[in-house]
């Protein structure tokens, strides 16, 4: 597709669609954050932390023994998801285990994984 067949043929600002999404855009500020939030999404170590999590709460050991990855390397990515409020930990005794912090972080992964099947 040309760059000609992406734009109008001539100038005309249609003023009140204008407005109304003027009025209903979100601050930019809220927007910085969205983009910020999708960028951690998209590292695909982190999707595969998060799509592992999506299915039981588990420990380091277990997340590293599912993914094949190195201890340190789940914990730097765990600390990421944890400062972006996407997991949330517990300690049991000496253990520490980790889960999605909210059912929206799971609509995030579900709604992606949808649209990525289409």
């Amino acid at each position: 597709m040309e760059e000609k067949d992406l734009c109008c043929e001539q100038k005309h600002i249609h003023n009140e669609i204008c407005e109304q999404v003027c009025v209903d855009m979100p601050n930019e500020d809220l927007l910085f954050d969205v983009a910020e939030l999708f960028k951690i999404f998209g590292d695909s170590t982190r999707i595969r932390i998060l799509s592992a999590l999506s299915k039981a709460e588990m420990c380091v050991c277990d997340i590293c023994s599912v993914l094949s990855m190195t201890k340190s390397a789940v914990s730097h990515q765990l600390r990421i998801l944890r400062q972006a409020k996407l997991v949330k930990n517990r300690r049991q005794g000496k253990e520490i285990f980790y889960s999605l912090d909210d059912g929206h972080v799971l609509s995030i992964i579900n709604l992606a994984l949808e649209h990525t099947m289409e």
